[in-house]
């Protein structure tokens, strides 16, 4: 009877030691390193709002975020990077409103723009304002609507490429006051930007992430910000509605993806450090500094962000279309 019991209880402690493998097994997320793709080149807007969001998330995570900034290609080389990475939680994206256009500016690409990734939440919506050289003849939205329909031919608009915030803004614009102008494409944001301060560029239209400060230094003439109400870090700049032009109404949104087949688990648990972090007031009060917030909590979710995104892709796809400018 003894020797019995002793044979069932070293059974026990066996089995006992080989159900604890698996789960000792079983690594944590995030066990390494985490990756923050920016399909953009640094220094940009994007750019800016990544490396805030991606420190503060480390810091929540308990693991370092390295931003790697992959442009090229209206930011489809860098969110194609992400929807071949592996599907483990390490390589994310943090992509702009183009994630809504790709779909209809692009009729040809190497990856799923759509169901190659899964939203993880939103971050911001960044406010974009219509700006011009310091010598451009108005001083109010109204006048410059006046001259842009006026002599259309032969003003020039600078953009950061097509895909671009600064592109869409001015495919908007120019939808709203029925008046197409000259456009100038260029590498990046700060190539135009440079351009437009050094006045061999008229008009521009781009995020308060990249214009606050200029504007308050008085290098650039300022016309309006493109949401319903007045922004905190600008608020002696009208809206387009108070303008008279409430058509002219768009924002940057970002948002953070994994790529397709993420187990649900992780994209939970990194939605629910982007929350986290988008209370984070050093985040906070950073943001407010360039002219925007965090969005609320509940928008930070995945099913939030894949709501918004869907009625963004349908929001852009007539008005890309009826331009007739396609990346490809």
């Amino acid at each position: 009877m003894l020797r019995l019991a002793r044979r069932l209880l070293l059974a026990l402690a066996a089995g006992t030691a080989l159900s604890a493998v698996p789960a000792e097994a079983q690594p944590s997320f995030p066990n390494r390193t985490l990756t923050v793709i920016v399909p953009f080149a640094a220094g940009g807007p994007t750019d800016t709002v990544t490396r805030l969001v991606a420190e503060a998330m480390g810091r929540d995570l308990g693991q370092t975020m390295v931003v790697e900034n992959v442009g090229g290609a209206g930011g489809t080389l860098g969110a194609q990077r992400v929807a071949n990475a592996r599907p483990d939680g390490h390589t994310l994206l943090l992509h702009h409103i183009g994630m809504a256009t790709t779909p209809t500016l692009y009729r040809r690409l190497a990856y799923d723009p759509v169901g190659g990734f899964e939203p993880v939440g939103l971050v911001t919506e960044v406010p974009m304002t219509l700006v011009a050289r310091n010598n451009f003849p108005a001083t109010t939205l109204a006048e410059a609507v006046a001259i842009i329909r006026r002599d259309q031919d032969k003003l020039n608009y600078a953009n950061a490429g097509i895909g671009a915030a600064s592109h869409l803004c001015g495919l908007l614009l120019m939808s709203a006051v029925n008046a197409p102008m000259t456009t100038v494409p260029f590498r990046g944001t700060g190539p135009a930007m440079q351009e437009l301060l050094a006045g061999r560029i008229d008009l521009m239209c781009d995020q308060t992430t990249n214009t606050t400060e200029q504007i308050l230094g008085h290098q650039l003439k300022v016309f309006a910000v493109t949401t319903q109400s007045r922004i905190g870090a600008l608020p002696n700049v009208p809206t387009s509605a108070e303008g008279g032009l409430p058509a002219f109404e768009v924002s940057v949104w970002h948002g953070l993806y994994a790529p397709k087949a993420t187990p649900p688990e992780i994209v939970n648990r990194l939605s629910q450090s982007l929350q986290v972090a988008l209370r984070d007031p050093r985040l906070v009060a950073r943001f407010r500094e360039l002219g925007t917030e965090p969005v609320a909590q509940d928008r930070a979710t995945p099913a939030a962000h894949r709501a918004f995104w869907t009625a963004d892709i349908a929001k852009w796809r007539p008005i890309i279309q009826a331009a007739g400018q396609f990346a490809d």
